[in-house]
């Protein structure tokens, strides 16, 4: 049987050092005609999962604990066909953007596609070294991509991200030699089984700390988030999609791959509480931000600091004592994760085409754009639809599980934060609306774009208001294995 596992790390790999050895500003083609070679073949692997259940592979045929392990299951699955389904329109979306703006295109092609294989192997990895190494990959492709623009404000932001990033592996690289020292492995095979059955020794306490403050400044949870704004509202608008879709996601995963796999026997609800009362402080003070903003991208920007807020509402609910209110608080945070990574994508593509048309990020000189870019703006009103919760998007069913886990399990605060943070979404969302319906500007004349940048965008907003209706299809993934 064709195993598709290595060629999602290999394929992409290859794609970038061709895009590399292409030259500058070169790799577009190359990267849309990959992304459908791996588009497939993650599919493959979903249908392997849903019939087989989860599966490992060992590189070289040398598997745990002497040689590298890769594991995939249902979660895995779900991730990896959420990377490539957002990738592939956003790498039409970028060909047709910098073809209209050059400034940032530079490496962008073989970054992209070394930032693909680094998630790929991250989301595959079952060992906490070689997440490690794929997590730091990860992030130096991204500080990469926000730097490429060249300008001084670019820069500035992507120096603070990678003072943070290396401020956070460092620390999970902490965790990982205190956990190796104490039981002489890193595989996630062998560790797991060593945990529960010994009585945890401050080392690793220590250790698990290390690992998960680490990985919570990489997904900019509040009050981690101050590094996300300046890095997602100041690169080119394809960058801005890929980092607020895709890259914090990777960090969250290990988040909770990490909390309910190997660091379950440490869990307990203090910290479960305290990673639930960020998360819903994040959703407030990230919302009232967003709509306090007078720049277009820096509104979608904290809207992301905002949204990263619901993910963390699962873990409290998850330590509910009722089985079902814990299995509707995973599915509730899994359609979260998905249901953002599209609209968000949708959002900074939509936002990317205004401030080309437009000439400056700045919400005030939107007036007068719904009718000359109607698509543009019905796209980002879709997202927006989305990142409220309202039916039918996939936004609904993920507030609508996560409201029904803390309303069987009693937590009404937690429902009272999400029913709040829907409200304010729509109040950045209608603050948008609302201005581009205005009459135009006088002096203010928008200028033309290629309609190819406006249907990516549409597209991506499509399929996450459409997700409500196939929600199923991605639940019942993330239950193989």
């Amino acid at each position: 049987m064709f195993d598709p596992i290595p060629w999602l790390i290999l394929l992409p790999l290859a794609w970038g050092c061709l895009a590399f050895l292409a030259g500058v500003g070169r790799g577009g083609r190359l990267a849309f005609a990959g992304l459908i070679i791996q588009l497939a073949l993650t599919i493959v692997l979903a249908r392997q999962i849903a019939m087989e259940g989860a599966r490992h592979y060992a590189v070289g045929g040398w598997g745990a604990p002497l040689g590298i392990d890769l594991y995939v299951d249902g979660l895995t699955g779900v991730m990896l066909l959420l990377i490539h389904v957002v990738t592939l329109p956003l790498v039409v979306y970028a060909r047709a953007y910098f073809s209209c703006q050059a400034e940032g295109v530079g490496y962008f092609w073989p970054l992209t596609l070394f930032l693909l294989a680094a998630m790929n192997a991250l989301f595959m990895s079952a060992d906490i070294f070689n997440i490690y190494v794929t997590l730091e990959l990860l992030s130096l492709a991204a500080v990469g991509l926000v730097a490429a623009a060249g300008s001084a404000g670019p820069i500035a932001a992507a120096v603070r991200y990678l003072l943070v990033t290396l401020l956070g592996s460092g620390a999970y690289l902490m965790g990982v030699a205190l956990l190796y020292g104490t039981y002489g492995s890193v595989s996630l095979t062998v560790l797991g089984p060593l945990l529960a059955a010994t009585e945890i020794s401050a080392a690793v306490f220590l250790a698990a700390m290390l690992m998960l403050t680490g990985l919570l400044l990489k997904t900019a949870l509040f009050p981690f988030h101050f590094w996300l704004p300046p890095a997602h509202g100041s690169a080119p608008a394809p960058v801005s999609a890929l980092l607020s879709a895709l890259v914090i996601k990777a960090s969250f995963y290990l988040i909770l791959r990490l909390w309910f796999d190997l660091f379950a026997p440490l869990v307990t609800i203090p910290v479960a509480q305290l990673l639930g009362g960020l998360g819903a402080a994040a959703i407030l003070w990230g919302s009232v931000l967003a709509f306090m903003q007078v720049r277009l991208k820096m509104l979608v920007a904290y809207s992301t600091v905002a949204q990263i807020g619901y993910l963390f509402l699962l873990f409290p609910l998850m330590m509910l004592p009722i089985p079902e209110a814990a299995e509707s608080a995973l599915q509730g945070g899994m359609m979260q994760l998905v249901a953002h990574a599209l609209a968000k994508a949708a959002m900074f593509a939509a936002a990317g085409v205004m401030v080309l048309s437009a000439g400056k990020d700045d919400i005030a000189l939107l007036s007068g754009m719904s009718s000359h870019l109607p698509l543009t703006l019905f796209a980002f009103a879709l997202a927006g639809v989305t990142l409220m919760g309202l039916p039918p998007s996939g936004g609904f069913i993920a507030k609508w599980l996560l409201i029904s886990s803390a309303v069987n399990g009693g937590q009404w605060g937690w429902v009272a934060v999400m029913i709040l943070g829907g409200l304010l979404s729509a109040a950045y969302v209608f603050k948008v609306l609302c201005q581009a319906f205005l009459p135009p500007v006088a002096g203010v004349k928008f200028k033309p774009v290629r309609r190819v940048l406006e249907w990516p965008a549409f597209l991506l907003a499509l399929i996450s208001l459409l997700l409500g209706f196939r929600s199923g299809e991605i639940l019942s993934l993330l239950g193989g294995g």
